[in-house]
């Protein structure tokens, strides 16, 4: 980040109750980091893996896992950015509010696409998506090797409040041959994540993935 202009630098890490105007904050450029991340991490694997083994189903599972919020946080913890996000709170903040924020899965995971969309705007795609699959070649690899089952661990995490999900196709595009399926998760009615895939099971679970990244804490 040191490299990054200073208005980049500092927008990147400043949440949207720090300044008066939203558009100050970290949540465009994260916005944009996310669309990055997405794609740099897609054209890194779709040479490596055969087509006969990993049809757009898989892709799209790896894909997932690889740029969840818990990923995201993983790398942001390794790149110090809580560190950087106390530094920059301001002192009405307050240090509770400030190290509740820190410790959040949705802000760390925002803060890291903050940085990837500033990255991308400074220096372009090319240096940027070299730069983000170094940073997440541990989340690449793991996702690799240990491919997540994500709908058991939303599952796991919603009986510890006693909560089901559902899941439900909401769309079917395509001939029979080739159909995409759209399926929402819901808990107790309210749609909590969705997601595609070339079969029902796989868009159960981008909607399950989904789901823990918008619950995640």
């Amino acid at each position: 980040m040191e490299a990054l202009p200073p208005d980049l630098a500092r927008q990147a890490i400043t949440h949207a109750s720090w300044t008066e105007q939203r558009s100050d904050s970290y949540e465009r450029l994260a916005f944009l980091g996310d669309s990055v991340l997405g794609l740099a991490v897609t054209t890194h694997l779709y040479p490596r893996l055969a087509a006969e083994s990993h049809g757009a189903g898989r892709l799209t599972k790896i894909r997932a896992q690889t740029v969840s919020g818990r990923s995201c946080r993983r790398v942001a913890e390794r790149l110090g950015l809580p560190e950087r996000l106390r530094a920059a709170a301001p002192p009405d903040a307050g240090e509770a509010a400030t190290n509740a924020l820190v410790r959040t899965e949705r802000v760390l995971a925002s803060v890291i696409e903050a940085v990837i969309g500033a990255c991308y705007l400074a220096y372009g795609y090319e240096k940027t998506a070299e730069a983000v699959v170094e940073a997440f070649t541990p989340e690449i690899e793991n996702a690799l090797v240990s491919p997540a089952d994500f709908k058991s661990a939303l599952q796991e995490r919603l009986a510890r409040r006693g909560a089901v999900v559902r899941y439900d196709v909401t769309a079917e595009d395509g001939p029979p041959h080739d159909r995409t399926f759209e399926v929402a998760a819901t808990v107790a009615g309210e749609e909590v994540g969705r997601g595609s895939g070339r079969s029902k099971k796989d868009a159960e679970q981008a909607a399950a993935a989904s789901a823990l990244e918008i619950l995640g804490t």
